[in-house]
C-alpha cells in the first residue's frame, strides 16, 4: 500500500506548498475542504501545476496523484482516510484549527495501525500544532477514556513555514505561482522512536522555537511592514514600496531591532541573522511575484495581536529597554490600514478605533496591559492615529 496523506485546505498554500512537497515526496494526497468550488474543480480535473518563480526564472511541477473530499457532504469518508493515513496536515488558517478538529479526532480515535499517524499544522503561527492538538483532545472530540493512549495512535508535531504565495493570475483555476524558495522546518521529538514520516522537503529539528521566531519575526515582520507603509504611502506592490528609498531604509530597522532580539535569545550570530535578512529582503522585493500591498497586509487585527510580528518582539524588546522605533512606526501603520474593500479585519479594525477609546484599543487589539513597558508606547501610537496625526 503507499503511502497517503490527508491535507485539510485546497488553497494556494495546500496546492503550491504542502500538496506539492507531499507529491513530490511519492504520497497520494486526499485534500480535504469545505469550498464546493474548490473540492469540484480538484476532483474534475487530474493535474494541476505549480510554477516556480526565482532569480533564474521559472520552473513548472506538474502535480498528480491526489483526490478531493468535502467534508461538509462526506465527513464519514474523510474519517475512514484518516484511519489509513500516514500523515494529516493542514493549512487552514489559525482560526478554522477548531473546526477541522472533531473530524481528525475521529479519524485518531478509529485507527487500529501500529504506526502513529504524523499531525503537523502547516499555519502562519506559532504553536499551530499544540492548539490543533488541545482542540482534538477536547472530551468533545475524543472521549475521555481514550486520551491517556492518544499518543499510540497519533503524535503531534509542531512547524514552521516559509514561502511566499503572491497574488494569483484570475483565471489561474488550480495551477499555483509560488516563489522558488521555501522552509519547512518540524520538530522531530514528539516521535521519540518512531520513525517520522520521510518527506524531502522537511528539516527536521530537536528545537523548533529559534526558526519559527526567526521566520515570523524577519520574513513576517518586515513583509507586512513594507505593505503597511506601501498602502499607507499609495504603492500597488511589495517591490514598488521596497524601491521606495525610505521605506526600504524604514523596513531595514524594523528588522534590525528584531534581529537584535533574535541573536540576543537564541544564540544565532549576528553574520548568519544579517545573511538572513538580505536574503528575506531579496526574497520580498521580487518584481515578478506582482505581490500586491493589500494582499499582504490583510487581516490586520491578528497581525496586531500579543504573539505576531510586531507585538511580539515589540514587547520582548520594551522589556530588555531596546529600541523598538522602527517596528513602534510599522505598529502605526498597521493601524492605519482601515476599512480596505475585501478585508473584513480591515473594516473591523476602523470600527474598533472607532468606537473605543484608546487605552481599550490597545487591550483589545494588541492584548497589552497597562504596566507593560510597551502599552504606553502603542498608547501613544493609537492616541495619534484616532487624534487623526500624520
Amino acid at each position: 500500500m503507499g503511502k497517503k496523506a490527508i491535507h485539510f485546505g485546497g488553497g494556494n498554500i495546500g496546492r503550491g506548498f504542502v500538496g506539492e512537497k507531499l507529491h513530490v515526496s511519492g504520497f497520494e494526497v486526499v485534500f480535504v475542504d469545505v469550498m464546493d468550488s474548490i473540492i469540484e474543480q480538484l476532483q474534475k480535473t487530474k493535474t494541476y501545476t505549480v510554477t516556480e518563480i526565482g532569480g533564474d526564472g521559472e520552473h513548472v511541477n506538474t502535480i498528480t496523484n491526489y483526490r478531493a473530499i468535502n467534508s461538509k457532504t462526506h465527513e464519514a469518508d474523510v474519517i475512514k482516510e484518516i484511519e489509513t493515513a500516514d500523515i494529516v496536515t493542514c493549512a487552514v488558517g489559525p482560526n478554522i484549527l477548531k473546526f477541522i478538529a472533531p473530524v481528525i479526532g475521529k479519524g485518531i480515535d478509529g485507527r487500529t495501525t501500529s504506526v502513529p499517524l504524523a499531525v503537523i499544522a502547516c499555519e502562519n503561527a506559532i504553536g499551530a500544532t499544540d492548539t490543533l492538538a488541545n482542540f482534538i483532545r477536547d472530551p468533545k472530540n475524543t472521549p475521555s477514556g481514550r486520551l491517556e493512549t492518544i499518543s499510540k495512535r497519533a503524535r503531534f508535531a509542531n512547524s514552521a513555514i516559509d514561502r511566499i504565495v503572491p497574488g494569483q493570475d484570475p483565471d489561474a483555476g488550480l495551477n499555483v505561482k509560488i516563489e522558488s524558495f521555501f522552509e519547512w522546518v518540524v520538530d522531530q521529538t514528539p516521535f521519540d522512536h518512531n520513525e517520522h514520516p520521510q518527506i524531502a522537503a522537511i528539516k527536521w529539528v530537536d528545537d523548533l522555537t529559534p526558526y519559527i521566531e526567526r521566520k515570523l519575526f524577519t520574513v513576517n515582520t518586515g513583509h507586512a511592514a513594507a505593505a503597511y507603509y506601501g498602502h499607507n504611502r499609495g504603492k500597488h506592490t511589495i517591490h514598488a514600496a521596497l524601491e521606495d528609498p525610505e521605506i526600504r531604509e524604514i523596513v531595514h530597522e524594523s528588522l534590525a531591532e528584531t534581529s537584535h532580539l533574535i541573536v540576543h535569545k537564541h544564540g544565532i550570530t549576528a553574520e548568519d541573522q544579517k545573511k538572513y535578512v538580505e536574503k528575506i529582503m531579496t526574497r520580498i522585493s521580487n518584481p515578478y511575484l506582482e505581490d500586491v500591498v493589500e494582499r499582504v497586509g490583510r487581516a490586520p487585527l491578528r497581525k496586531l495581536s500579543r504573539k505576531e510580528r510586531f507585538v511580539g518582539p515589540a514587547s520582548e524588546l520594551a522589556h530588555r529597554g531596546d529600541k523598538i522605533t522602527g517596528l513602534l512606526g510599522a505598529i502605526e501603520m498597521a493601524f492605519r490600514f482601515v476599512d480596505v474593500e475585501g478585508d473584513a479585519e480591515s473594516e473591523e479594525l476602523g470600527k474598533i478605533l472607532k468606537e473605543l477609546d484608546p487605552k481599550a484599543v490597545v487591550k483589545k487589539v494588541c492584548g497589552l496591559e497597562e504596566g507593560e513597558p510597551l502599552f504606553k508606547l502603542v498608547l501613544e501610537v493609537v492616541e495619534k492615529v484616532q487624534g487623526g496625526k500624520k
